[in-house]
């Protein structure tokens, strides 16, 4: 029997529209419940962390602030991690801090998380979050707060640990963006990948190599004193500088994301952006 070129060929662009639905666009996923705060790190105004304290219930709000990235062995009641809502009235503030592993998956540690309305995760360094709490009781009661249509906040490493891809988790620097063993997030929102500190750290263009290497994701960078309120199938911005949304398509800056400001909205089921009226 002779080689059927037709057959061929249809088979050929048969797998070649198989390869672009495999690349088809990521799916980007908020919490089904509950609210995500994603800060970009440096001071955060009112509008961000008044949000929360709202979002949470008020100043009276049971709240949970975990301070573990900072690194430090304990933390006490003149932390700036709790001045910083006190200073907006929040009254119910606890600390919730450990590098035992073991003691992060109990239920005496993970008690204050299953009365609270809402966690905010402090910045510093990834990878501690990672060492001491994921997969730990800690984590899911987290997603579990969540669950009950409370709110989880974080600035700088505290907003890149939300996302399903860990950004700069590497314990060697900040400077990696992608360190094997140190990829894994807490997939609060799922299908992308958060860094900080964009324009004061001159990372415009990072997040491009991420989606280049993982393009079922979708990147997205947040300026200081900038944040993202997330919802199931939304964000909005908040802050006074700029969120970055890499999505692999060529743009008129030469790099492959689009900026969005202070009231402008992401639909995550189509990845559209629009401005909120």
């Amino acid at each position: 029997m002779g080689f059927n070129f037709r057959s061929a060929g249809l088979a050929i662009s048969a797998a070649l529209l198989m390869g672009l639905s495999a690349q088809a666009q990521p799916v980007v996923r908020g919490p089904e419940q509950g609210t995500l705060i994603i800060a970009g790190g440096g001071k955060l105004g009112p509008e961000i962390l008044g949000r929360f304290i709202k979002l949470a219930g008020g100043p009276s709000a049971e709240i949970v602030v975990i301070p573990t990235a900072g690194g430090a062995k304990t933390y006490g009641p003149d932390c700036t991690c709790l001045k910083i809502f006190q200073e907006l009235g929040a009254t119910h503030l606890t600390i919730l801090h450990t590098i035992d592993r073991k003691e992060a998956d109990s239920d005496a540690f993970v008690a204050p998380l299953k009365r609270a309305k809402a966690v905010w995760f402090v910045g510093g360094r990834q990878w501690h979050l990672v060492d001491s709490y994921s997969g730990t009781k800690t984590e899911t009661e987290i997603k579990n707060l969540l669950a009950r249509g409370g709110v989880a906040g974080g600035s700088s490493a505290g907003a890149s640990i939300q996302a399903s891809y860990l950004v700069r988790g590497a314990r060697a620097g900040n400077e990696v963006l992608m360190a094997p063993g140190y990829e894994v997030g807490w997939g609060l929102i799922t299908g992308a990948g958060v860094d900080q500190h964009v324009t004061a750290r001159h990372r415009e263009g990072d997040l491009d190599a991420l989606v280049k290497a993982h393009p079922d994701l979708l990147g997205i960078g947040i300026d200081q004193s900038t944040a993202i309120e997330v919802k199931a199938d939304s964000f909005s911005v908040l802050g006074v500088g700029h969120v970055f949304v890499h999505d692999g398509k060529e743009q008129p800056n030469g790099g492959h994301y689009y900026l969005l400001k202070a009231g402008d909205r992401l639909d995550l089921k189509t990845l559209t952006p629009s401005a909120m009226r």
